[in-house]
């Protein structure tokens, strides 16, 4: 069974499922990018009228709309493509592969390390609440820079949420940290 929940953005929805979706982590994908996708489910699910994105993680899925579609007309889609999926197949919609960090010079692994933790342990599961992710993607001079996905990206809410959430506790936990970009 699918569960829907609706995030701080207005034009992107969170679909729950039972069974596992991704066995990777937490995986966005854009409409722009359709040509270079191979996962069968996420093409289709692109292919829908008005989805821009979609962003897989473990139990959920959050779609990402345009003003073209209402959620009226795309929820039960989207909901009918989840559930056609599972009936034909027992396994995770993301399956797992070898993609592995780039190691860091051993100065700012550390830091690095730390970053990456808080980020998992403390901001992630609050941010996956509302259908988004948020993933690191350097540390440089102090600077975090990390990338808003899924409900996330583009939401009115998620520069206040970069800068006095995700800033204020990487600068609590991580004393290198001096400031948080979004990219």
């Amino acid at each position: 069974m699918i569960q829907v929940e609706q995030t701080p953005n207005p034009n992107s929805l969170k679909f729950i499922s039972e069974q596992t979706i991704s066995a990777v982590g937490t995986e966005e994908f854009q409409k722009k990018d359709i040509k270079n996708i191979k996962n069968i489910f996420v093409k289709e699910l692109l292919s829908l009228n008005g989805v821009e994105l979609i962003l897989l993680a473990d139990s959920f899925l959050s779609v990402k709309k345009n003003d073209e579609v209402s959620w009226k007309i795309l929820k039960p889609m989207v909901i009918s493509h989840i559930n056609d999926y599972f009936e034909k197949n027992n396994k995770p919609i993301l399956e797992k592969n070898d993609n592995k960090d780039i190691i860091e010079d051993n100065e700012e692994e550390d830091t690095i390390s730390k970053i990456k933790d808080v980020l998992d342990t403390k901001i992630r599961p609050a941010v996956a609440r509302d259908g988004g992710d948020i993933k690191f993607r350097s540390y440089e001079n102090g600077v975090v820079k990390v990338e808003l996905q899924g409900s996330c990206s583009g939401c009115p809410s998620s520069v206040v949420t970069l800068k006095q959430g995700v800033q204020n506790l990487l600068k609590h936990y991580v004393k290198e940290v001096q400031s948080v970009e979004a990219i």
